[in-house]
C-alpha cells in the first residue's frame, strides 16, 4: 500500500518516475480529443479551470452528448461538460459555472463573446452567392488584353 492506515503522509519518496510525459494525442488525435484540446474553459474559477485542463491533458474529459439541466433556471441549457449552470445564469449571477461558488472568474463569458464577434468579420472572406458573379475591374479585361483589340482591327481592314 502507498500509506499506512490512519497516516495521511507517505514515509518515503516516489519509487519510480516516468521518463516521458503523457500525451493525449500520441497515436493521432481522435475528433473528440481534438475538440477537447481546442476547448476554451470560460466562465469558471481558477480551481475549476485547472481541474478541466487536467481532465483534457490526461484523456479524462468526456464531452456532453445532450444538454444538461441548469441548477438555477432548471432549463436544459447547459452545453459544456462538467458545468452545472448555463452561460446566461452564470453571467447574470457572477458565479463559477462549474462549482457555483462566487469566486473570481478567470475568463469571463462575455469577454469570449466579444472576441468571437471581432474575429468573425476578418475570418469570413468567402463570397456570398449573390456576390460570386459580380465582375471585378480586372475581370473586365480579356485574358489577352490588347491582343483581342488588334485582331478586331485586322478583321475590319479586310
Amino acid at each position: 500500500m502507498s500509506s499506512q492506515k490512519g497516516s495521511g503522509s507517505r514515509a518515503r519518496a516516489q519509487k519510480f518516475q516516468n521518463a516521458t510525459a503523457f500525451k493525449n494525442d500520441k497515436y493521432g488525435a481522435s475528433p473528440q480529443v481534438k475538440k477537447a484540446n481546442a476547448k476554451v474553459h470560460d466562465g469558471v474559477c481558477q480551481r475549476c479551470k485547472e481541474i478541466l485542463e487536467w481532465k483534457v491533458k490526461y484523456n479524462k474529459y468526456k464531452s456532453l452528448t445532450q444538454p444538461r439541466k441548469c441548477v438555477k433556471c432548471l432549463q436544459k441549457t447547459v452545453t459544456d461538460a462538467y458545468y452545472v449552470m448555463c452561460r446566461s445564469c452564470a453571467l447574470q449571477l457572477q458565479l463559477c459555472a462549474k462549482c457555483g461558488k462566487s469566486e473570481e472568474v478567470v475568463i469571463p463569458l462575455d469577454k469570449k463573446e466579444e472576441v468571437m464577434e471581432e474575429e468573425e468579420p476578418k475570418g469570413n472572406r468567402r463570397r456570398k452567392k449573390g456576390d460570386a458573379h459580380e465582375p471585378d475591374e480586372e475581370d473586365d479585361l480579356d485574358d489577352f488584353g490588347e491582343l483581342d483589340s488588334d485582331c478586331e482591327s485586322e478583321e475590319t481592314e479586310k
